[in-house]
């Protein structure tokens, strides 16, 4: 009993040991799983700080192309103030600042009233126009007042290029897939990928946008805000960062509000890409993993529990009363070993049994058979003694009544009896007599016989 106690424990233990390393492999895929949660959000604040970075290099490389133009247009503006009343000199100094700022495509000196169509006292920069209907001609510009003592008289306008402005957005993007964009201060789309749409109202653009969110996001570019949302695009799930255009302070520097916007559209297999893949591939390898994890130690239980079965299976064919089939010998030396040599000793010691108990079965058989003989027999016997008795009643009952029936003729008429027929009934009575003593002789005769 105490080996079958320790096999016993011993089956338990690996069981045991089956559900720790199942456990451990639970344990084990939760803390993959916390793991790629919080890979999966140091991921998007990565992406998150590089468009912000992308929107800031974006922001500070236009904001030193409009500071040097601001620069360099003051600079010759004091120059002209000081050659006032010469229109040549003021020429000169118009085709120098083309000249040595790379930035300025074009230099126009307003003095007559025409420069009241830009209706400004301090300098500024305009919204982005398009000349002749061609977007390689759109520019914007800064625009310098230029005052004869309190009164404006003109304006030193400076012209920068689109073109240039868009390569400057363009070429900084976070991934290869990815794209910037700027809005001016009405909405007007001033830097995208696609010309097509150059030049026209995001609002509009999002109105046929698929993603209702995309009006959102113009409504907060427009208001300044800084941010960023998930939406789809030609049918692709993007982030679109977002982050208002502001210029640097620089002592001297008028630093109004542009009003435009700077935007990121990253896409999410940008962002997420290597990490799905990543994801993918450990969880191929943590599921492939605990199925031959499991798979071996189901293998290893099994053939440890393999005798075990076979008894099982053996005392099951016992039970069902086949006491004679062979148990298969062990050559373990274990517990296992052990008790299926026990097994064997208590299937013989139980066959001797059961082969006794049938000798025995088939001799109280016979001698059963043979008192169900003599039980029928003497059954039989009875019917006839009861038959016969029944007969030889029935034979005696006729004499019986005559004797009756003359004795109380002769008791009750014997004074009006003639002696004849007295006489009559005498012999009658005698006669009958004789009959039943006959009768009586005979039964006790056949009793005789029958106990003999």
């Amino acid at each position: 009993m105490t080996r079958i106690t320790r096999f016993l424990a011993r089956t338990i233990s690996l069981r045991l040991s089956l559900m720790v390393l199942v456990a451990l492999a639970s344990l084990l895929m939760a803390a993959l799983f916390i793991m790629f949660c919080y890979s999966r959000k140091a991921v998007k604040e990565e992406a998150l700080q590089k468009a912000d970075q992308t929107l800031e290099t974006i922001i500070q490389s236009i904001d030193n192309v409009m500071l040097s133009v601001e620069q360099s247009s003051g600079n010759i503006y004091w120059k002209m103030m000081a050659h006032q009343g010469k229109p040549e000199k003021i020429e000169l100094y118009r085709k120098k600042l083309i000249e040595f700022n790379p930035y300025i495509i074009g230099c126009s000196v307003i003095l007559d009233s025409t420069f009241n169509a830009i209706n400004t006292t301090v300098p500024c920069w305009t919204d982005v126009k398009v000349n002749d209907s061609l977007m390689d001609k759109a520019s914007t510009s800064f625009c310098l007042p230029i005052y004869l003592g309190e009164k404006k008289a003109g304006m030193l306008v400076s012209d920068v290029s689109l073109t240039l402005l868009s390569k400057i957005v363009l070429e900084a993007k976070p991934s290869p897939n990815s794209y910037c964009t700027l809005i001016g201060n009405n909405g007007t789309l001033i830097v995208h990928p696609d010309s097509s749409v150059l030049n026209q109202n995001m609002f509009t653009l999002a109105n046929k946008a698929e993603d209702p969110a995309m009006k959102e996001i113009v409504q907060a570019m427009m208001e300044g805000d800084k941010g960023y949302r998930h939406i789809k695009l030609d049918g692709k799930d993007c982030y679109v960062f977002y982050k208002p255009f502001e210029r640097a302070d620089v002592p001297g520097r008028y630093t109004e509000r542009l009003g435009w916007s700077a935007a990121v559209v990253y896409p999410e297999d940008d962002i997420f890409g290597e990490y799905n893949e990543l994801l993918y591939i450990v969880l191929i390898i943590a599921v492939v993993g605990l199925a031959l994890l499991l798979l071996l130690c189901q293998t290893f239980i099994h053939r440890q529990l393999l005798p075990l079965r076979l008894l099982a299976k053996s005392a099951h064919r016992i039970a069902k009363g086949y006491y004679d089939e062979p148990i298969p010998s062990s050559k373990q030396q274990d517990e296992v070993g052990r008790l299926q040599k026990h097994f064997q000793q208590m299937q013989q010691s139980l066959a001797t049994r059961v082969g006794e108990m049938k000798q025995l079965t088939d001799t109280l058989q016979e001698r059963g058979d043979a008192l169900q003989t003599t039980y029928e027999q003497a059954q039989v016997a009875e019917q006839m003694k009861t038959s016969f008795l029944y007969n030889m009643s029935n034979q005696m009952m006729a004499p019986a009544r005559g004797i009756y029936t003359n004795v109380m003729t002769i008791s009750k008429n014997y004074k009006e009896l003639t002696d004849e027929t007295t006489n009559q009934l005498v012999d009658e009575i005698h006669y009958r007599g004789e009959k039943i003593t006959e009768l009586l002789n005979q039964l006790i005769s056949d009793s005789e016989k029958q106990m003999k």
